[in-house]
């Protein structure tokens, strides 16, 4: 039995203080800001320092969030992958534009990344999906993302009767399956800050195409 405790959220906080962040400590590029804090996060040996949560929107407007890997990212964008009939993926296909939060608790640092979001090639898709683990290929074809299951027995049996199904074989790539670029026009870097006074910086894409740098209020 669950003993019933009362627990006060309001009294609840961590009083930042591990470091500071100011104008002189950012890159010009928010892509090479990103790779100094992503790699800082995983020399720390962060519990999957590339998880992300991923907001999307339906065209009416309606939110949803989950977290996804970050799997590539460059100049270009950041790559994810997810089954195409996902409520993500619908979402996408009718609202392309999207946001990352990336949160290192340890670190006292937050990622936020928002822009437009475009479909990969199925020839790009194909790359990536060659070189997941073969249990992981196995299970894009067995689960039916998001959708209502009778048991957790029925999943079990479809992924014996896939993995059976291409037994000896090099296991395809799932015509339902592939990835999105999120291409940012916006960055936001902040650093957790003493009693609640965090450093935020945003970088915003000018029409020049040259990002403009700004401190923002906690």
């Amino acid at each position: 039995m669950v003993e019933n405790k009362k627990i006060s959220l309001g009294q609840m906080r961590q009083n930042y203080q591990r470091a500071t962040l100011r104008r002189s400590d950012l890159m010009d590029s928010p892509v090479m800001q990103f790779t100094v804090w992503l790699q800082e996060a995983i020399a720390a040996q962060l519990l999957e320092p590339n998880a992300m949560a991923l907001a999307t929107a339906s065209v009416q407007g309606k939110p949803s969030c989950r977290m996804v890997l970050l799997k590539e990212y460059s100049e270009q964008g950041f790559l994810f992958f997810t089954n195409l009939e996902s409520r993500k993926a619908k979402e996408l296909n009718e609202n392309p534009h999207a946001m990352a939060v990336f949160f290192w608790d340890a670190l006292e640092k937050q990622v936020s990344i928002e822009g437009k979001v475009e479909m990969i090639t199925e020839a790009e898709a194909g790359i990536y999906f060659s070189t997941r683990p073969r249990a992981s290929q196995i299970a894009c074809w067995t689960s039916p993302q998001g959708k209502v299951l009778s048991s957790r027995e029925k999943l079990d049996q479809a992924y014996q009767e896939v993995a059976l199904n291409y037994q000896d074989q090099t296991v395809p790539l799932p015509p339902f399956w592939g990835g999105y670029r999120l291409i940012p026009n916006r960055f936001e870097f902040w650093q957790g800050g003493r009693d609640r006074l965090h450093d935020r910086f945003q970088y915003l894409l000018e029409e020049n195409k040259t990002w403009k740098i700004d401190r923002l209020a906690p």
